[in-house]
């Protein structure tokens, strides 16, 4: 397991320290939660159920009717 060495300002320490304190999180593992969340490749779950929630959203199609149509590709 890698090891890292991070220096922070008083303020942001102190931002970092009042969080660790409310997950319940080892410092350690606060960070590598932190790391691995702002590193993932894929929408996390709580985004990924909110897809359908507006039903009152518009579709694609209502949404480039005014737009006007695209211009014809160039051939490769």
């Amino acid at each position: 397991m890698g090891q890292v060495t991070i220096y922070l300002n008083p303020e942001t320490e102190k931002k970092m320290i009042n969080s660790v304190k409310k997950s319940g999180l080892s410092k350690s593992r606060w960070l590598a939660e932190l790391i691995k969340e702002k590193t993932a490749d894929t929408w996390p779950d709580s985004v990924s159920k909110l897809s359908g929630a507006w039903k009152d959203f518009p579709g694609p199609e209502e949404i480039r009717k005014d737009l006007g149509k695209d211009a014809k590709r160039e051939p490769l």
